[in-house]
């Protein structure tokens, strides 16, 4: 493949238009994968090689990381992560594109973060066909577990996504959003800096109960 021929399936994957596994090749040599098996089979007391392992993956990683393994990547490389990133087991960034992650993120176990989708039609699969579009979590966000964010999704500063959600939409900040596909439920208001607080038990979450309280995820 020429370079130009490079340069025109990049316009296209940024344009989010449909690409191929073989058009989409070159790219092979960013792909994390042997850091990435080391990472999760690293044991706990190596820090300092946990740590290098993580710069050595990622795009770009702040401080006071903590990501348990196992994770998943596509590539690793498009995936850029800010300080004080809290990841639970099973995280899977599908980044075929950019995923940026602000400060402060919590993401609960078995979260699916993917920037890649495929056509409806069968016929343009083929060779695995698929499209891309990048995904923005924004500083402050709990991601409750077993959620997907899908392509091209910016969740905003401080919104709290349930458990199990699909995310296909933005999700504006400060607020609950919850479901399949997902929606926002409410905002997060200063009545929730009571929450499970005496006598405050359910000021706040993401699943409401049939005694008209809600769960978190």
């Amino acid at each position: 493949m020429t370079q130009a021929h490079e340069e025109e399936v990049l316009d296209r994957i940024a344009r989010g238009l449909v690409y191929t596994e073989s058009e989409a090749a070159f790219q092979a040599p960013r792909r994390r994968t042997e850091e990435i098996f080391e990472y999760n089979h690293t044991p706990p007391s190596q820090a300092e090689r946990r740590r290098a392992l993580l710069v050595a993956i990622f795009g770009s990683v702040g401080e006071r990381t903590v990501l348990l393994p196992p994770f998943h990547a596509g590539f690793g490389s498009n995936v850029h992560i800010g300080d004080d990133f809290f990841g639970n087991v099973n995280l899977t960034f599908v980044d075929d594109v950019d995923i940026r992650i602000g400060d402060g993120v919590m993401i609960a176990p078995s979260v699916t973060l993917t920037t890649t989708g495929h056509p409806v039609h069968p016929s343009r699969r083929a060779d695995f066909g698929r499209f891309s579009e990048p995904i923005v979590i924004e500083d402050k966000v709990w991601i409750g577990s077993n959620a997907v964010v899908l392509p091209g999704v910016r969740i905003g500063y401080g919104s709290v996504i349930g458990a199990g959600s699909v995310v296909s939409r933005d999700i504006p900040p400060m607020t609950v959003a919850v479901g399949t596909p997902c929606r926002v439920v409410r905002p997060i208001t200063e009545e929730d800096l009571t929450t499970r607080t005496t006598g405050h038990r359910s000021a706040a979450g993401c699943h409401p109960g049939t005694d008209g309280r809600s769960h978190l995820p």
